[in-house]
């Protein structure tokens, strides 16, 4: 049974990456591939700016979220920062897709048109489309290439082109004329990664009927009102698989454990209160946090532990960057702002320099830092915090996450279960 928007946080979609030309006809596509005005179509060239992001359900992908991006090629004033936001929409993109214009090559040019399939010409005139497509191959994306604008230049001998260069089958369509429109949700459910949505939270570590416990603290961290979103997708994963739940705040913890019959199978709790739960949960339940769960689910939770072992290795002089995936303002007792940087201070000395990033921002020199840091990521999709994680390993910086740094520090690691 396929996913709704009900049902499927914004991280957890399939991301669609629409890429190309300016005036290659993006938005148009999106449109008429779509069956809504999902962006603003214009032969002014330039009209989409920052990227837009617009979730919705397409039979039979289920859950998506489409992202048209800004042409790669805008020479704009504004074109470089333009050009930057696309290149983020690529590092978030699970399936691409790449528009070729069959209008394509300049009447300026001095060149055979494309009727005459001059090879040389159309190597020149799709170069970046042809680098595009090279940069997603390299990042393991998939990528459905569309020759757009049919109606208007020799599309055959552009496939044909195409074909040659890249072993790929593209796409003929007329996104105006609406012509080709309907293979392109077939051909997209085709590059669907095979194992896509299918990562569980919880991996194994619990089945139907073993108890679990949850410990959440409603601080003043907590929003009023509801609970953070690792708290409700971890919930809603162990009702499928029909778990027996009991959630506490961290007051209430020991109390609890006192009205059961037997003790949980498994504890999950805010990594804030790691220590705290460790040292009083049954010695037969496992432990882990929502934070250590998202590291494997988000992330590459093997490579953040051994990040944490740089920890010990940090001095006074070292340089830390702490990532937070949400935007909100800090707050008073803020883990990633106030908490862990007090944990590294009380280890290794108010000298040491910790920054922090939140957002969409992440520097890509990040080479004048001895570590990274990096929240759970509940709010990214995977295919964006590996991203991230293959910029540090590029560039030889260990990184880890809040749960698994807070573990490490309180010594309790090797005590953690991990999916």
């Amino acid at each position: 049974m396929g996913t709704t928007l009900n049902d499927t946080p914004s991280a957890n979609r399939l991301h669609i990456g629409v890429f190309g030309k300016t005036n290659s006809g993006k938005s148009s596509l999106i449109n008429a591939f779509t069956g809504q005005e999902v962006s603003i179509a214009s032969d002014i060239a330039g009209t989409t700016t920052d990227p837009v992001y617009k979730a919705m359900e397409i039979h039979p992908l289920g859950a998506c979220t489409i992202i048209d991006t800004a042409g790669f090629d805008d020479a704009s004033e504004l074109g470089a920062k333009r050009v930057e936001k696309t290149k983020l929409a690529a590092e978030k993109t699970d399936v691409a897709v790449i528009v070729f214009a069959a209008d394509g090559i300049d009447k300026k040019e001095e060149v055979d048109q494309l009727q005459e399939t001059d090879s040389k010409t159309m190597e020149k005139h799709f170069a970046q489309e042809l680098k595009w497509y090279h940069f997603f191959k390299e990042k393991n994306t998939p990528v459905l290439l569309i020759i757009n604008k049919a109606d208007l230049g020799d599309a055959k001998a552009l496939q044909e082109f195409l074909i040659k260069e890249t072993n790929e089958q593209p796409l003929i369509v007329s996104a105006t004329k609406r012509e080709g429109i309907d293979q392109i949700k077939e051909a997209l459910a085709r590059k669907v990664p095979e194992n896509f949505g299918n990562r569980l939270i919880t991996g194994n570590l619990v089945g139907e009927d073993d108890l679990v416990m949850l410990v959440m603290p409603q601080d003043i961290q907590a929003p009023k009102g509801r609970l953070i979103l690792p708290q409700v997708q971890t919930t809603r994963e162990l009702l499928d698989k029909k778990c027996l739940i009991m959630s506490v705040t961290t007051d209430k913890f020991v109390a609890a454990l006192k009205q059961l019959v037997q003790p949980p199978k498994l504890i999950i709790t805010d990594s804030q209160v790691f220590s705290y739960v460790y040292e009083n949960k049954p010695k037969e339940s496992m432990l882990t946090s929502f934070s250590v769960l998202f590291a494997a689910y988000k992330g590459d939770l093997p490579y953040y532990v051994e990040g944490a072992k740089q920890i010990d290795s940090l001095t006074e002089q070292s340089h830390v960057l702490i990532a937070e995936c949400c935007t909100h303002a800090p707050l008073q007792e803020d883990i990633g702002r106030v908490k862990i940087p007090r944990m590294l201070k009380k280890r290794f000395g108010e000298g040491i320099t910790v920054d922090h990033v939140s957002g969409m921002d992440f520097p890509q020199d990040l080479r004048g830092y001895d570590l990274i840091i990096q929240c759970g990521a509940c709010m990214f999709n995977r295919k964006y915090v590996l991203s991230r994680i293959d910029h540090a390993k590029e560039q030889q910086v260990p990184m880890t996450n809040y749960g698994v740094t807070i573990a490490h520090l309180t010594g309790i690691l090797p005590h953690v279960v991990m999916p």
